[in-house]
């Protein structure tokens, strides 16, 4: 039975520059579709959020320029700025129309974002 299931992932960047947020953002969105094996007609939506230190670009645009996601809805967000939270953070939620169950749904954390969910990374 095909269900919305959604897929999180996160990374981080070095630096706030545009070439640092689309690359992260495309090597995250690489990731999760190699792990879940998605085409880009089975994406319902994705939702992108950065912490209020990164502003030089907008992670959609990767999605939309790189992987060539023009007709998937997307949109941008900043993150709430709770204090001692990770610095320069990209987060994803993609809705993904599949057949998988929540358990076989790959979530993917790069770089300093690995700590964050620790919980269901190492289980893959």
């Amino acid at each position: 039975m095909t269900a919305v299931r959604g897929l999180r992932g996160a990374t981080t960047v070095l630096e706030n520059s545009q070439d640092e947020i689309m690359d992260a953002t495309e090597e995250l969105l690489n990731e999760m579709i190699a792990a879940n094996d998605i085409e880009s007609q089975d994406i319902a939506a994705v939702f992108f959020t950065l912490t209020k230190d990164l502003d030089a670009e907008f992670p959609a645009v990767a999605a939309r320029e790189r992987l060539g996601w023009n007709l998937v809805p997307l949109i941008n967000a900043i993150e709430v700025a709770r204090p001692g939270s990770m610095p320069k953070c990209i987060r994803i939620m993609l809705l993904l129309n599949t057949d998988k169950s929540q358990e076989d749904i790959r979530h993917i954390y790069l770089r300093e974002a690995v700590v964050l969910r620790a919980d269901i990374t190492d289980a893959q």
